[in-house]
């Protein structure tokens, strides 16, 4: 029985040129990493700490600036609310309109690829600028919404003038641009196998049965993943707010990542915006660790 010889050290391996290549092309997303992430991340951190007025030297203050928030600070408790109702009302909203509409395009008619593309047209512009421009121009007083209700014989409502129905808007604002968790779902119910609604059909299960028992199981991961982005995005909810209401009226639609936004770039407290900002990671870290946590009752990831 022949035997093989095995180094006890291996031989290390040649430097060449194709390593210094493959470094080189690497360093702008490192640098870029460490500058433009990982150091902010820090310090963000460090000031959060501290009484950092822009323009001034961040003197060590310990947890005053957490104190202040949740105990002196009436604006940030605002937020808070006001951030929970748009995500409790936007999350859910997004997951099932996109839904219902992937199901309806999961069809094989004719124009159906248009009306695909027509119904992941807003989703192209979502956060930007200029879509929370056109939905404050149509829901303002004298706006194309406001006509249509007049036409019916009913009165005006201001929708960003009264506190009931301001930040109910920004909601539909955002969940109206559904598009990409659309076209994830689409995706996910095409992949569904086909067998399975028959062997439900034989079985005697109705449309409603499929849906819960065939549909939804298999779909349970595209569900999870959308449920978390979309959660992660409404809980750092910025532009419409800031574009449409800037917060009012009356404080209901002043998001924390509003608050944020005005405690760095308006009143300059960059110590105070970073314990802001910091408050906002933690709140999403536990709010996905839950929804984690909890996701093994309902999400199946069997064949």
């Amino acid at each position: 029985m022949s035997s093989v010889s095995i180094p006890r050290r291996m031989k290390r391996r040649k430097y060449t040129r194709r390593d210094s290549q493959a470094y080189l092309y690497l360093a702008p997303w490192v640098i870029g990493f460490f500058l433009l992430q990982f150091y902010p991340f820090v310090m963000s951190l460090v000031y959060s700490f501290c009484n950092y007025q822009l323009g001034t030297t961040p003197v060590f203050n310990g947890l005053d600036n957490y104190v202040r928030l949740f105990t002196r600070d009436a604006d940030f408790i605002r937020s808070l609310r006001a951030t929970g109702i748009f995500t409790v009302a936007v999350v859910p909203g997004k997951l099932i309109l996109s839904l219902a509409v992937a199901m309806f395009l999961n069809r094989e008619m004719k124009g159906i690829n248009l009306a695909r593309t027509v119904y992941y047209i807003p989703s192209l512009f979502g956060g930007s600028v200029a879509v929370s421009v056109l939905w404050k121009i149509l829901f303002q007083d004298n706006g194309i919404i406001n006509a249509w209700i007049n036409a019916l014989g009913f009165q005006t409502v201001q929708f960003w003038g009264d506190p009931r129905y301001a930040l109910g808007t920004i909601c539909s604002l955002e969940i109206w641009q559904f598009g990409s968790s659309m076209v994830m779902f689409l995706a996910a119910l095409k992949q569904v196998p086909r067998s399975l609604y028959e062997a439900a059909s034989i079985d005697g299960a109705g449309a409603w049965s499929k849906f819960w028992h065939v549909t939804i199981p298999q779909i349970s991961p595209i569900i999870f993943f959308n449920m978390i982005m979309q959660t992660i995005q409404a809980l750092q909810n910025f532009t419409s707010s800031s574009v449409i209401t800037n917060g009012g009226p009356l404080k209901s639609t002043y998001v924390l990542g509003l608050k944020l936004y005005k405690e760095a770039f308006t009143n300059f407290k960059m110590g105070y915006a970073s314990a802001i900002s910091w408050v906002m990671f933690l709140i999403i870290m536990v709010v996905t660790l839950l929804l984690f946590r909890f996701s093994s009752a309902w999400v199946s990831y069997d064949d």
